[in-house]
């Protein structure tokens, strides 16, 4: 069970810099101030909101791992 968290470890932090990337992606998009209809930022927030979703999910099944073992 070990490398299981371990995986679930990496795919969270994997995830969590996605969300960091993709936000910043989104901020420098927005500061550059060429996107007029605003469609490139609707996409990077549309990235970000899809990565928050699944590093909240990997957080919801680490605890229900580490909550399972419980009597």
């Amino acid at each position: 069970m070990g490398a299981m968290n371990t995986l679930l470890i990496i795919a969270l932090v994997a995830a969590m810099a996605a969300t960091a990337y993709v936000l910043v992606r989104g901020v420098i998009a927005m500061a550059n101030g060429k996107d007029s209809s605003g469609d490139v930022q609707q996409k990077y927030m549309q990235k970000r909101v899809m990565f928050q979703g699944v590093a909240i999910v990997i957080v919801a099944v680490i605890l229900m791992l580490a909550g399972g073992g419980r009597s």
